[in-house]
């Protein structure tokens, strides 16, 4: 599956393990569901990553933020935006680590999943197929201000129509 970030295709260097076991891999990717058996197997220089499904409550997931280098949130439809919620969450609670949208999102939508502070998207090869890398990234111009408030980014409209407004307040002043 093809891996996307704000500057285009990158190499994905993390192997994905269907359970638990992670071995020797020095970047593991686990299933939500093998996540409590593969962390004590850590060692100190193996990093892990977890694929967690769009519906995993913040809660849960805060206990083990920081023994996580990345958290793959699974989009099952580019329709079911909880993903985006989640990864707002997941930036609200600490997580300094890489944050990938996997699924089949659209090239409308990648602007918008850097604002709610993903890292990164991995596409099915089939959209990827439909939507190539440089519409990706012609997509993610289009938007240069929204009216929600993004991870790390002040340029959305309400605030610059409020800063506007005290600015035109003082000159009158």
């Amino acid at each position: 599956m093809p891996l996307l970030d704000r500057n285009g295709t990158k190499i994905d260097a993390w192997t994905r393990s269907e359970g638990p076991a992670i071995g020797n891999l020095s970047q593991a990717l686990v299933p939500w569901e093998a996540l409590a058996e593969a962390l004590p197997q850590k060692t100190r220089d193996q990093r892990i990553g977890v694929i967690v499904p769009n519906t995993v409550r913040i809660a849960e997931l805060k206990l083990v933020l920081r023994q996580l280098s990345l958290v793959a949130v699974a989009f099952p439809a580019y329709s079911d935006g909880r993903g985006f919620s989640l990864a707002k969450h997941i930036r609200n609670h600490g997580f300094t680590g890489t944050l990938r949208a996997s699924g089949p999102l659209i090239a409308d939508q990648f602007a918008y999943a850097l604002s709610c502070g993903f890292d990164e998207i991995e596409l099915p090869d089939t959209l990827a197929a439909r939507q190539p890398v440089e519409q990706w990234l012609k997509a993610r111009d289009l938007i240069s201000h929204g009216y929600q408030r993004g991870y790390g980014d002040s340029r959305n409209i309400l605030d610059q129509r409020r800063a506007a407004r005290a600015a035109d307040q003082v000159r009158a002043s």
